[in-house]
C-alpha cells in the first residue's frame, strides 16, 4: 500500500503545527508503508519508502492580484500540479491549501482520499484581515473537501466536534488521532547556549512563549499581562512570523510600551531552530500558550516533553494535552458572541494568565510537580510512532 500526502509546510519551509505534524507523520509512517509527500518548495528527497517533492506556484499569478488573492490563487495552481498524476492507493491532505488537490485526485483516480483537519475557516475570522476575499475560497474549499472525504481525521475529540457542527460529514467518517511528539528529540536540555545567545540570564527564572504572530495564538493578551507577571521574573517571546502589517504593528507597540518600565522582556523576532527552541523550553519556569483558539496545541506537548510547566487557554484540544493541577494549569476563557473568538472581558483574561503564571512562578515544588508529570504524560500519551499506526490502521480500512 502507498499514500501520498499533499501539504503546504515540509521542512525545510516549516511554520506552524500543521508542519511538524506532517514531518513527523511522515517519518513514522514510511516505517509501515510506501509514503509520497507533495509540498509547496522546491525539495527533492528519496529515501527508503519516503520520497518528498516539491512545486511551485505558476508564475504571474499575484501580479496586480487584489489583497490576499495572489497566495490562494499560487495555491490553487500547486494544487493542480499535485493531482495531475497518482501512483498511490489513498490520498492524504493537510490544510486548505491542498483540501482542493486531494478532492481532485479523488475525482480523477478513484482512490480514497482522507483529510486531516488542523483547523476550521469557520473558526478562524481573522483570516478575512489577512487574505480579504480570498477567505470566501479558501473557505468554499475546505467546505467542499471536507464534506467529500472518504475519513476525516479530527487532532482532538473537541475538533470532531467543531467539525460536526461547521459541516454535514457524519460522525462515522470522523476519526480522532492526537498529534505526537517525537520523545527523543524533544526532552530536557542542559545546554544553556541559546538562552546566552538571545541574552536570557540562566539564573533567573523565565516565561516563555513560543509562536506566530497571529490573532489565534492569542499573544497580544500575553503582551498586555506582562505588568502583572512577577517583575523580578524574565519574560521570553520567541515570536516571528506576523500573518499582517498591522499586527506585526501592534506587537511591536505592546512590546515597546512595555519594555520602557520593564527590562527584562526578551522578543526574538524570529522563528528559532528546533535545537534553540528545546532549550528554552528546558529552562522556563513556565510555558504559556494564550491561544484563543487551539483544535490542539502540539507547543504544549513540545513544552511538556522538555520538562516546562504549561499555562495554557482553557480552549479546544489544549484541554485534551493539559491536566490541570497535574501538568500545569488552565486559565478559564470566554469568547465573545460576535463569532471573533476574542475574550469577552480582554482585560480579565490578561489577568487571569498573569495569576495562574505568578503562582508557578513562585512556587518551584509546584514547578517541579508539573514538570516531572507533563514528561511522563508526553512519554505515555502522544508518540508519534502511535498516531502513525493508527493513521496506517485508517488507510488499510479505506482500501479494503
Amino acid at each position: 500500500m502507498k499514500v501520498v500526502l499533499y501539504t503546504n509546510e515540509y521542512p525545510p519551509y516549516v511554520y506552524g503545527g500543521a508542519g511538524v505534524a506532517v514531518e513527523y507523520l511522515t517519518r513514522e509512517l514510511a516505517k509501515l508503508m510506501e509514503v509520497e509527500v507533495r509540498c509547496f518548495g522546491d525539495q527533492r528527497v528519496k529515501k527508503p519508502r519516503l520520497q518528498v517533492t516539491g512545486y511551485k506556484p505558476w508564475p504571474g499569478l499575484s501580479k496586480d492580484a487584489q489583497k490576499g488573492f495572489g497566495k490562494a490563487l499560487e495555491a490553487l495552481s500547486v494544487n493542480l500540479e499535485f493531482c495531475k498524476n497518482n501512483t498511490a492507493d489513498i490520498v492524504h491532505c493537510h490544510t486548505w491549501y491542498t483540501n482542493l488537490g486531494a478532492f481532485f485526485a479523488k475525482l480523477l483516480f478513484k482512490v480514497p482520499f482522507v483529510l486531516t483537519t488542523h483547523s476550521l475557516e469557520p473558526h478562524r475570522p481573522w483570516k478575512r484581515e489577512q487574505l480579504g476575499g480570498a477567505y470566501d475560497l479558501s473557505s468554499w474549499v475546505e467546505k467542499t473537501a471536507i464534506e467529500a472525504a472518504d475519513a476525516v481525521i479530527a487532532v482532538s475529540a473537541g475538533m470532531k466536534k467543531d467539525v460536526m457542527a461547521c459541516y454535514n460529514v457524519p460522525a462515522s467518517r470522523i476519526h480522532v488521532i492526537h498529534n505526537g511528539i517525537d520523545l527523543q528529540e524533544y526532552r530536557p536540555s542542559s545546554s544553556t547556549a541559546a538562552l546566552r545567545k538571545w541574552g536570557i540570564d540562566p539564573a533567573r527564572p523565565y516565561v516563555l512563549f513560543v509562536g506566530r504572530i497571529t490573532r489565534q495564538k492569542g499573544i497580544i493578551h500575553l503582551v498586555n499581562a506582562i505588568p502583572r507577571i512577577d517583575p523580578e521574573a524574565q519574560v521570553v517571546l520567541c515570536a516571528g512570523a506576523p500573518d499582517t502589517k498591522e499586527i506585526a504593528a501592534e506587537m511591536a507597540a505592546g512590546v515597546a510600551r512595555i519594555q520602557k518600565t520593564r527590562k527584562n522582556v526578551i522578543w526574538i523576532e524570529k522563528m528559532l531552530p528546533k535545537s534553540e527552541v528545546i532549550e528554552l523550553y528546558s529552562h522556563a519556569a513556565a510555558f504559556c500558550c494564550p491561544s484563543i483558539y487551539e483544535p490542539f496545541g502540539i507547543i504544549n506537548v513540545e513544552a511538556m516533553a522538555c520538562g516546562a510547566p504549561v499555562v495554557a487557554s482553557a480552549v479546544g484540544g489544549i484541554l485534551e494535552v493539559v491536566v490541570p493541577e497535574k501538568t500545569g494549569l488552565l486559565v478559564p476563557f470566554q469568547a465573545k458572541k460576535d463569532g471573533t473568538y476574542e475574550p469577552r472581558d480582554p482585560e480579565k483574561f490578561s489577568r487571569d494568565l498573569a495569576a495562574a503564571l505568578n503562582r508557578v512562578l513562585r512556587s518551584p515544588a509546584l514547578r517541579k510537580k508539573f514538570a516531572d508529570a507533563g514528561r511522563r504524560r508526553a512519554e505515555t500519551q502522544f508518540s508519534w510512532a502511535g498516531v502513525a499506526k493508527k493513521t496506517h490502521a485508517l488507510y488499510r480500512s479505506l482500501v479494503k
